[in-house]
């Protein structure tokens, strides 16, 4: 049977990790690799943190020629059906993705993903990476985000919240906390991609650099 691979990806600094496997895998194996993450919410409610990590992960998964990333967007499926689909398509043979720890009563209450898919799909390898508890509990950097707007102001772009003709941009406003100023950043769609540009006390402070807020999280949580 010819391989193929599978890596299930979720928000945090472990993702770059799991698909840096795969690709070296798929390298040996001289086989497809498919990249694949997972959200109850559409693609566009998704907070600047997420939104970055799926950013960055389409960029990866191009530079080392993956046959396709996979966003599951809007899905309210159990994860494990999810996987087990795009398993079947792609005619998979073998996954990577992260385990969290998991307490007894949370593998009692919601069950075990990993043998649900050992029951969905057998003929499946499973390669299981161990990911600390502490990834999943990282404090956000900014408030909820808020509908907001970019209009042009000679030659800097203003936010402002209130829709009018002279917008130029949509998008959502993620505000920094703990300030008293419309600090944070700003997401939007530029040619069907996603783009987050940061805010100074109501303006742009470089329209042509795209905010890379994962990375401020990876920079956090490094092994000492």
């Amino acid at each position: 049977m010819d391989e193929s691979i599978l890596v299930c990806v979720y928000y945090g600094p472990n993702g770059e990790r799991l698909i840096q496997r795969g690709c070296k895998m798929a390298q040996m194996m001289d086989c497809p690799l498919y990249i694949l993450t997972i959200d109850a919410k559409p693609f566009d409610e998704l907070d600047a943190e997420k939104s970055d990590y799926i950013t960055r992960w389409k960029q990866i998964a191009e530079l080392h020629s993956a046959e396709a990333f996979i966003l599951k967007d809007n899905e309210k499926r159990p994860v494990s059906k999810v996987i087990a689909e795009v398993a079947r398509e792609k005619r998979i043979t073998q996954i990577i993705l992260g385990q969290t720890a998991q307490s007894r009563w949370e593998q009692i209450a919601k069950g075990s993903i990993i043998n649900t898919l050992l029951r969905e799909i057998p003929f499946v390898d499973l390669h299981i990476v161990s990911v600390s508890r502490g990834l999943n509990n990282q404090e956000g950097q900014f408030e909820k985000g808020v509908r907001a707007y970019l209009t042009k102001e000679g030659e800097k772009y203003r936010l402002v919240f209130k829709h009018s003709k002279d917008v130029e941009y949509e998008g959502i406003f993620f505000k920094d906390i703990g300030t008293d100023f419309n600090n944070g950043v700003f997401k939007f769609m530029k040619n069907r991609e996603t783009v987050h540009v940061n805010i100074t006390e109501d303006y742009v402070t470089d329209f042509t650099c795209n905010v890379n807020i994962s990375e401020q999280i990876n920079d956090d949580t490094q092994d000492k």
